[in-house]
């Protein structure tokens, strides 16, 4: 346990005085010097330093006596504080990296691509990539997945609200992954967030600004431990002419929120609209909204019904003449 107080910043004789006042609460200065083999006068300034640090506290009746503040309270801030330190050292290294290949991409082409291995690696750069945008993130959101897709992402919620502009295309596959639509797609969408979507998508991928992008590596439906980083370079620019040239023809997603306001569709109705223009299949429908498969047709002949269409195609060009889609 010493070992690791040092690790944490805290100096030997301070981490021998706390774990002594961990297990002996109400001890004397003079108590703990005789139980750590300190003097006297490195015991008190090792209590002073801790009081300093918010790890101990004098007790409040006898003044003599000190106690020791909850470990969990104590060691969880001085962990706290490294990972700090630990997250702008990752930050500054990031930095000089970046520096390093805007100075060395001209003479060695070879830092224009890296191949990153490991989870923690992976995450730490995607990590980096968000937290260092400056004006805009965009991707291509496809399965397979690693990580559950339906949780939120609150790194991305915050770039939202510090002005970063979001773009995602989804593909129809990520569109009909159960619950992920409600649970974490239109609340983005809802913050801020632009998503459109394409029947299928070429890979996945996340760009920040015009500076990185990073693109898992994937055989058939399994996601590799592996991704490419790339760097400035005439690759990220066909990556970026890439991303627009899908975005152009993708189908915004915002066609499927309806504010329930005014003369429209119904909302379920408004959602049909929106995953039938993505290229959606009733299946897929089903799935991304959590009905049956009954439930879908359903809807979907009375959305036809109210449209005055016998097929699907006559349905979509009576919502755009009727300004729904």
């Amino acid at each position: 346990m010493l070992d690791a107080f040092t690790v944490l910043g805290l100096g030997r004789p301070d981490g021998q005085v706390y774990a002594a006042l961990v297990v002996a609460p109400q001890s004397t200065a003079e108590e703990l010097a005789e139980h750590c083999g300190l003097t006297l006068e490195q015991c008190r300034e090792a209590l002073d330093r801790l009081a300093e640090q918010g790890m101990a506290t004098r007790a409040p009746v006898d003044r003599e006596r000190y106690l020791s503040v909850a470990p969990d309270v104590a060691i969880g801030t001085l962990i706290g504080h490294r990972e700090a330190e630990l997250r702008s050292a990752r930050a500054e290294m990031h930095r000089l990296m970046d520096a390093f290949r805007e100075a060395s991409r001209y003479t060695d082409p070879a830092h224009s691509v890296e191949v990153l291995t490991g989870g923690e690696a992976i995450a730490q750069r995607l990590e980096h990539l968000i937290e260092s945008s400056q004006y805009q993130i965009r991707g291509f959101d496809c399965p397979p997945y690693v990580q559950d897709p339906t949780v939120e992402q609150p790194r991305q919620r915050a770039k939202l609200k510090s002005g970063v502009r979001i773009r995602t295309v989804f593909d129809k596959e990520a569109i009909a992954w159960p619950g992920r639509l409600e649970q974490e797609i239109l609340t983005g969408v809802e913050d801020g967030e632009e998503a459109r979507v394409r029947p299928v998508l070429p890979m996945k991928m996340m760009m920040a600004d015009d500076k990185m992008a990073i693109i898992p590596i994937s055989v058939g439906d399994s996601v590799l431990d592996a991704a490419y980083v790339i760097h400035p370079s005439a690759l990220l620019q066909a990556l970026d002419a890439l991303f627009e040239a899908e975005w152009e023809r993708a189908v915004p997603l915002q066609t499927v929120l309806g504010d329930g306001e005014g003369p429209g569709p119904e909302a379920d109705h408004l959602k049909l609209l929106g995953l039938l223009a993505a290229g959606l299949t009733d299946e897929s429908i089903a799935r991304s909204l959590g009905w049956s498969a009954r439930t879908t047709q359903r809807r979907l002949q009375g959305l036809m019904r109210e449209l005055g269409a016998t097929t699907r195609f006559q349905a979509g060009m009576a919502a755009r003449e009727r300004g729904w889609l």
